[in-house]
């Protein structure tokens, strides 16, 4: 896969920069963090090495944890637009799998950045609380859109496994993803969900077994 130049954190030639935006703050932490480490590596770290005052960064992330995750509010806001925009005759599933492929779909230019974003989500430690947080709206977002089809209460049975169901097929093929730099992450994603919908009767190894 190609890949982009490493990402820096070089701090400014002079002066320092009132302002910063999202992005910039997000490319210069996984600067530091692949440098220094995420836990060693500290919110005045990123202040500094972005050119603004500790008191700026907090007009843009609460904490270092949630500048990992970036804006994960608006990327849950997302995949509820894209699973209100399945068509109603397609089947819960595949409007799920076609929702969640959509959701990870990302520019190649963008993939080794999230490709660092989800080692550590899925890596750190310190960020685990976190993803028990984050993953928890994810699947809101997937149980509501089943409840809203089916009829059961979101917080019913069929909704919650579901989404948890998956969640944990996202989850997987993310893994698998981050083990294998060649291969397709949404080709990973849709197959996982494909399994799930189907409940594993095609696959080769469960077949033979």
């Amino acid at each position: 896969m190609e890949t982009s130049p490493p990402v820096t954190a070089d701090r400014p030639a002079r002066g320092r920069r009132q302002r910063t935006s999202h992005a910039e703050l997000e490319r210069v932490a996984f600067g530091l963090f692949a440098a220094k480490g995420f836990d060693q590596t500290t919110i005045d770290d990123i202040a500094e090495a972005a050119g603004i005052g500790r008191r700026t960064f907090f007009n843009y992330y609460a904490s270092k944890n949630d500048l990992v995750w970036g804006r994960f509010d608006d990327d849950v806001a997302r995949l509820r637009r894209l699973l209100a925009a399945a068509p109603p005759d397609t089947t819960i599933m595949d409007a799920l799998r076609e929702a969640v492929v959509e959701f990870n779909n990302y520019d190649e230019a963008i993939l080794p950045e999230h490709r660092t974003r989800m080692r550590l989500i899925l890596h750190v430690p310190a960020l685990q609380a976190d993803s028990t947080l984050r993953y928890a709206q994810w699947s809101a977002a997937v149980a509501e859109f089943v409840a809203h089809r089916t009829g059961h209460p979101a917080n019913g049975l069929i909704p919650r496994l579901v989404a948890q169901t998956a969640l944990a097929a996202a989850i997987t093929a993310y893994r698998q993803w981050l083990d294998d730099e060649s291969s397709d992450l949404t080709a990973l994603i849709a197959e996982a969900m494909r399994l799930v919908g189907t409940g594993f009767t095609d696959a080769a190894l469960i077949a033979r077994g």
